[in-house]
């Protein structure tokens, strides 16, 4: 299995190039599937064809879908439902349907997930490549299990205690009815497929992100907080891609100097996310719709390169020993040390970056000890741990 997830700022060309990867992959004799998760789909006007909710075969070993937040929340989140509708019933409410309460705002990005898992548990294609939504909503998608999975350890325990302790009751004295227990194991079961996802997502064995940008300032500084964001969720980033390049030469005067800034932002995206390999796709002269003209652009893109290849591994945390204690190394490329912030709690630390954290679950060789000083040295957070604590 592997699994491609293209991600940049909306209008540089995601979602053609996922489509052109698929189809690149389709045509090597690959079994590719290629899914949208964003609300606003565009995959099967790339494709010049209608998709759905259900994989559409559009020639062979080539399918694409559209995930429907709403079917995937139906399908994952039925009980839920039933008790959040029986929950109003109880206070009549009427006026709102329970087709309102399936997706709460926010939890569409986590019911996509549930669908790519599904592929990845199916065993029917070699490549899932996911066209996701523009930047911000994609670094939710990805840090979304990593925090449920803090809640699920954390808190649920306590919650299903004291609702097993109150359910018997809580009919008389409160007046509403509290969730089930198949309501509450609906609810874990599906924070652990998140897991499960999360997981799979951070295997650089399997997935890797690919970048799209166009070669305009405020879009490469989005790809730079980007891909330090996903070094901060340990996401492998192995690609990326400069789409819709302008011809150095044979343009007139008032192209040839666009394709002067082009070409001047190319090599800055080069030297700036190196070791990370750069890939260039020129301006083409019409619309790259349909299959043919995705062929195309894969062309141009990857060359004799099978697309599916592992461009780059980079390793985003490290733990190495320094004398009694250890040194955690997370690369944050990009990064200001104004912008990091460190707390430790027990044996869980948390990373903040400008308004995303993460929470990192010590690993065994640090349980028991503290971290006693941080030092950011260019794009590396040096974080020491002293020694087991007493």
């Amino acid at each position: 299995m592997r699994i491609i997830l293209y991600t940049g700022k909306g209008g540089v060309g995601k979602t053609s190039l996922a489509a052109a990867t698929a189809a690149a992959a389709a045509a090597a004799g690959k079994k590719t599937i290629v899914v949208s998760t964003d609300v606003a789909h565009s995959l099967g006007d790339s494709f010049d064809v209608r998709l759905s909710h259900d994989p559409v075969e559009i020639l062979e070993n080539l399918w694409a879908q559209e995930i429907s937040s709403l079917n995937s929340a139906e399908k994952s989140w039925g009980r839920v439902q039933e008790y959040l509708s029986a929950l109003l019933a109880s206070q009549n409410i009427t006026d709102i349907t329970s087709e309102e309460l399936v997706v709460f705002p926010g939890l569409e990005e986590m019911f996509s997930l549930m669908e790519i898992l599904d592929h990845c548990r199916g065993g029917k294609y070699d490549i899932v490549i996911v066209d996701c939504a523009p930047t911000g909503e994609t670094l939710r998608l990805l840090s979304f299990p990593d925090v449920l999975k803090w809640w699920l350890e954390k808190i649920f325990p306590m919650e299903k205690l004291l609702l097993k302790v109150a359910r018997p009751v809580s009919k008389k004295l409160l007046g509403v009815p509290l969730p089930s227990n198949d309501t509450m194991d609906s609810i874990a079961d599906l924070f652990r497929k998140l897991t499960e996802m999360h997981d799979v997502l951070c295997d650089q064995e399997v997935t890797s992100v690919r970048i799209v940008v166009n070669p305009e300032k405020m879009v490469i500084r989005e790809a730079e907080r980007s891909f330090m964001y996903l070094n901060l969720y340990g996401f492998s980033t192995d690609a990326l891609i400069v789409n819709r390049i302008l011809p150095s030469a044979g343009l007139g005067p008032y192209f040839e100097k666009w394709a002067g800034v082009h070409h001047q932002y190319l090599r800055y995206i080069k030297d700036q996310f190196a070791p990370v390999p750069v890939f260039t796709v020129p301006l083409f002269m019409q619309e790259v719709i349909g299959v043919e003209e995705l062929k195309k652009m894969g062309s141009e893109c990857f060359g004799e390169n099978p697309p599916e290849k592992f461009f780059y591994r980079g390793q985003s945390q490290k733990i190495k020993r320094d004398g009694d204690g250890y040194i955690m190394e997370l690369a944050l490329p990009f990064v200001k040390k104004s912008d990091v912030s460190l707390s430790q709690k027990g044996d869980e630390l948390t990373v903040r970056l400008g308004e995303y954290k993460r929470n990192i679950f010590l690993p065994r060789r640090l349980l028991g000890r503290d971290a006693v000083g941080a030092k950011l040295e260019g794009s590396v957070l040096r974080i020491l741990f002293g020694e087991v604590r007493k």
